[in-house]
């Protein structure tokens, strides 16, 4: 119990930092007239981040549920504390980057992912903007995890930890960092590369806490374009109300199967990537940047 009190008060501890420094960031934002901040847009992210807590709550019973019983079937286990938590941090950071690759290039995915892309901008706040319905399916992905010997409440800690680091690179100010970090970390410049909707940077840098993923699996774009960055999607819904912000993808991809010939071309619509036309009218992030 004493542990898990200082887990918990560790946890409030880096939340607390995090609303701070975005604080911090809209002030020097309005002082400096960046514009890097916009009314609407952050109670869209603090909207969509209580959505996506509410959800979280429901279900977070069945999801320690899930994880605790397939922790009985473990075939392995880490007795060293130290390196069983590192090995929990770096096993869960690749896990959530196989999630996020899953967001960017299966389209069921995308149509849940896609809300914490629609905003035009980037701060702190961005961060925020949560994948609503991410917590209905995330769990699944974690499930090695558990058959390799590591806790519920330890992977869904670790999960916390590692989603605090994702939220603080969510920053347009320019922050000098060691070269090395760059190579190994995610920083705020490739997370900028992310959330671009330039076609060169489409897809790219998936990691959480880590950039290794992405130079090792060819997802990785530095932040090196001429041209401005442009935040958002590709091409933004004409209305981002309250409920369209969430459901947009849905209906286009709801209205892309009904229209498709043949069964086949609807299991496309729904597992091939975003952008994917059975007669081409549409393309994928990867037939753009060829044309580029």
């Amino acid at each position: 119990m004493h542990r898990l009190e200082l887990r918990d008060k560790a946890a409030l501890l880096l939340l607390m930092m995090l609303v701070v420094l975005t604080l911090v960031e809209m002030t020097f934002s309005y002082l400096e007239n960046r514009k890097y901040y916009q009314k609407r847009d952050t109670l869209n992210n603090l909207y969509l981040t209580g959505l996506a807590f509410c959800l979280n709550l429901l279900v977070k019973g069945a999801t320690f549920f899930i994880l605790d019983y397939t922790y009985r079937f473990r075939f392995t286990g880490i007795k060293n504390a130290v390196v069983y938590w590192f090995v929990l941090i770096i096993l869960q950071d690749f896990l959530y980057w196989v999630l996020h690759y899953a967001g960017h290039y299966c389209r069921v995915f995308w149509a849940m992912h896609v809300t914490h892309h629609s905003s035009e901008y980037f701060n702190f706040s961005t961060g925020f903007r949560s994948t609503v319905f991410e917590p209905l399916y995330r769990v699944f992905f974690y499930l090695p995890l558990a058959l390799i010997g590591f806790t519920a409440l330890d992977i869904l800690y670790a999960y916390l930890v590692t989603q605090l680091y994702g939220n603080l690179v969510h920053t347009q100010y320019k922050i000098k960092l060691p070269k090395w970090y760059g190579w190994l970390f995610v920083t705020p410049a490739h997370h900028r590369v992310h959330h671009a909707s330039n076609i060169p940077y489409l897809d790219k840098n998936m990691g959480m806490v880590l950039i290794i993923w992405d130079r090792l699996f060819g997802t990785f774009h530095g932040e090196n374009l001429t041209q401005k960055t442009v935040y958002g999607l590709t091409k933004q819904p004409a209305n981002l109300g309250p409920v369209n912000i969430i459901f947009h993808e849905w209906k286009a991809l709801i209205a892309d199967v009904k229209n498709a010939p043949g069964l086949v071309n609807k299991l496309r619509y729904l597992f091939n990537p975003p952008g994917w036309s059975h007669d081409g009218r549409t393309k994928t992030a990867r037939d753009l940047q060829k044309e580029v």
